[in-house]
């Protein structure tokens, strides 16, 4: 069977978290992880230690459950030493094209899930992306962008929601968004959304490929 090789960032909750909740999933279905390799934030310049590890691991596939500035320096030394698996990712990748001085043809077949596609044709995805555009010089909005839009808006229809007005005090505000927020559902950009108790947000991810340069819905 195809075998896994997996780079993650130990030092960052994000990272590890998926990491640990990929792992379980690869126990349960039987997948073949091969190398698992880590970093920290200070020494994320250098992976041709974990990359020469999972190339020796004879890796298929190389899952990086990180940030897309660590990735595009992961896919610029992997062709370095010559080593070409199918690298794939979450949300977290999502900006790779964007790196200054990035080859983006390193990044051609990356997959990803993220909640949040540019050239999605929706009424509400084209209004957000053509504003940005014309507010930021023509520049595409990646997933980090249509989440803080939609920060914004779900606190809106939760204090709405709330009855929140410009007397309560911080306190009071507080109680009663904490009520209303796993009251709402929220359809952002990112996907419609609603919050648990616990304050975990549900949304459907959506599937990417990074194809002639940019990213494509799989």
């Amino acid at each position: 069977s195809d075998s896994i090789a997996v780079i993650y960032n130990n030092a960052d909750a994000y990272s590890t978290g998926i990491y640990n909740a990929f792992k379980a999933k690869a126990d349960e279905l039987g997948l073949n992880i091969v190398s698992t390799t880590t970093f920290t934030d200070d020494t994320a310049t250098d992976f041709s230690v974990q990359l020469s590890e999972a190339q020796k691991a004879g890796a298929d596939f190389v899952f990086l459950p990180i940030y897309y500035t660590p990735a595009s320096l992961i896919l610029q030394q992997a062709k370095d030493l010559g080593y070409q698996p199918k690298f794939f990712g979450c949300d977290g990748l999502d900006g790779v094209l964007g790196v200054e001085n990035f080859d983006t043809s390193l990044a051609e077949g990356v997959m990803l899930l993220t909640p949040f596609a540019a050239d999605a044709k929706d009424e509400a995805t084209q209004k957000f992306t053509k504003a940005y555009g014309e507010k930021y010089n023509g520049e595409v909005p990646i997933q980090f962008a249509a989440d803080g839009y939609d920060c914004v808006y779900a606190v809106k229809q939760a204090a709405e929601k709330a009855g929140i007005t410009p007397d309560m005090n911080a306190s009071d505000i507080c109680e009663a968004m904490k009520v209303a927020m796993t009251e709402i559902e929220f359809p952002g950009v990112t996907g419609t959304i609603t919050w648990g108790a616990d304050g975990e947000p549900t949304k459907e991810p959506k599937g990417m490929v990074i194809k002639d340069g940019s990213y494509t819905a799989m």
